[in-house]
């Protein structure tokens, strides 16, 4: 059986937070979304075979400095005006832990005052509804990767305990109608067969983007010892 990742979260939120501020490492602009510039993190409360972030979040204890919300805005604001862009996110890492990294996100989002896309699993929104909340009356899109079709493929994705799988279609649920959202699936993992079965449990209409691995050889060897290779 997989771990607890609600534990997790509590355990990895106490290393990657100290007071209101988080532990980042890199700040920079990125080609994803057509450019969109990017806060790098460390803290997961999954450990999914095909995160590209993987090592990092194994040992985040060892990995970024603490950086305040407002910190984290002007490097973010500064790399705007040079690039031109106003689109911004936070990657690398889970941004939602629990409550003070929540706050933590939100306090970015506000001050930098452009489009956010928050990546997120999904685990702490479906199982904190107040959490969404925090982001209700803000200029962000969410997009919920959602790491695999059933309680199986969730587990062996993330190597969380697989009942925790419905988190994620709970959080669908607790975002519609407040927050702007849409789902990612990992389709070299999922194919016709995983997509099909995922869409038969998804609780509210949603759009979907199939997303394709990035082909590490530390990515491959994980996808490999789980199976999927």
């Amino acid at each position: 059986m997989g771990f607890n990742p609600i534990e997790r979260s509590k355990k990895i939120e106490s290393i990657v937070m100290k007071g209101g501020k988080r532990k980042y490492y890199r700040f920079r602009y990125s080609l994803y979304y057509g450019g969109i510039v990017t806060a790098d993190s460390v803290g997961c409360n999954l450990l999914c075979a095909y995160c590209w972030n993987y090592f990092k979040n194994i040992r985040p204890e060892k990995v970024g400095d603490f950086f305040s919300p407002e910190e984290v805005a002007e490097k973010l604001v500064e790399i705007s005006r040079k690039r031109r862009c106003g689109l911004f996110r936070i990657s690398g890492a889970e941004p939602i832990l629990g409550r003070k990294s929540a706050e933590h996100t939100r306090e970015v989002m506000k001050l930098v005052k452009g489009t956010f896309i928050l990546e997120t699993n999904g685990i702490l929104f479906g199982y904190d509804p107040s959490l969404v909340d925090l982001f209700a009356d803000l200029d962000v899109l969410v997009r919920v990767n959602v790491k695999g079709w059933d309680e199986e493929s969730f587990e062996r994705i993330t190597g969380a305990d697989g009942r925790y799988f419905y988190y994620q279609l709970k959080a669908l649920e607790n975002l519609y109608g407040k927050v702007r959202f849409w789902i990612a699936i990992m389709y070299d993992l999922f194919g016709e067969e995983g997509l099909s079965e995922l869409k038969k449990k998804l609780p509210v209409p949603c759009r979907m983007e199939k997303e394709y691995l990035e082909p590490y050889p530390f990515v491959v060897e994980n996808l490999r010892r789980k199976g999927f290779l």
